[in-house]
């Protein structure tokens, strides 16, 4: 396959999960008054969506003119849009909008968000978009004047620590952790082995096995296969007939 087409594979492959990326972020936004600290400020500080909504609100990169016919992305792919459905609004806008709204509407964003000259103008741009006044106009509650916001410590001391070698962690990776030995393959498995066994998973239900024929407490079980419970031998006996072809399948 040439390279020019793996480059436009992957960057319609990019293309394709940002927009999955911004339905995904449509839903978080649909909880944002469930969302804890650290994950707002980053949403409002940090990131500043509601400005990088209103970006795509205006330079969507789902729509485009070519030839002087509108086309939209839809579906999986390009629609030559008809001049009386030129004004209707797409899925993927309809996403950004319900985005924006949650947001501004909420009232813990409006308390946490900082409604600074710059971030106005840049909502305001919607206003074409939307009704005549935005509730922006109002008067807006003051900021607290002491605003508080968990820190990734252990993620700023990683960066500060390993600024400048992440091109030789990422070699240690490969070699130690992404390229195991055969030896490291057979050990991995037996853990996962005994994990998974039989008796590992019987330890940890709560409830004790029961008899297979009359219902009973069970202390013993098929030593063949290990899956039917019995409480005496007269009843493993009395039960073989029936499990005899289960059990020569799973032995």
């Amino acid at each position: 396959v040439p390279p020019q087409e793996l480059q436009k594979q992957a960057q319609a492959m990019e293309f394709e999960i940002s927009l999955k990326a911004l339905s995904v972020l449509r839903f978080i936004t649909d909880q944002v008054d469930s969302l804890p600290l650290s994950a707002l400020t980053r949403m409002l500080s940090t990131h500043n969506l509601p400005c990088l909504l209103v970006e795509l609100v205006e330079h969507c990169p789902w729509s485009c003119w070519e030839a002087g016919k509108l086309k939209k992305f839809e579906n999986g792919s390009w629609h030559v849009v008809p001049p009386e459905d030129q004004v209707k609004m797409t899925k993927l806008d309809g996403q950004v909008w319900l985005a924006l709204l949650n947001l501004l509407l909420s009232p813990e964003c409006q308390r946490k968000y900082h409604f600074d000259g710059f971030n106005k103008s840049q909502l305001l741009k919607v206003r074409p978009c939307t009704v005549k006044h935005l509730w922006l106009g109002c008067e807006l509650p003051s900021l607290p004047l002491c605003l508080s916001h968990q820190v990734p410590v252990i993620w700023d001391q990683i960066l500060k620590k390993n600024t400048g070698k992440w091109e030789a962690i990422a070699k240690h990776q490969v070699k130690r952790v992404f390229s195991p030995t055969e030896e490291e393959l057979t050990l991995q498995a037996r853990r996962w082995t005994q994990i998974y066994s039989l008796d590992m998973m019987e330890a940890l239900v709560p409830d004790k096995p029961c008899c297979r024929v009359c219902g009973a407490e069970a202390a013993k079980r098929c030593s063949r296969c290990r899956n039917e419970w019995y409480c005496t031998r007269a009843c493993q006996v009395q039960h073989w007939q029936k499990h005899k072809a289960a059990c020569n399948l799973m032995a």
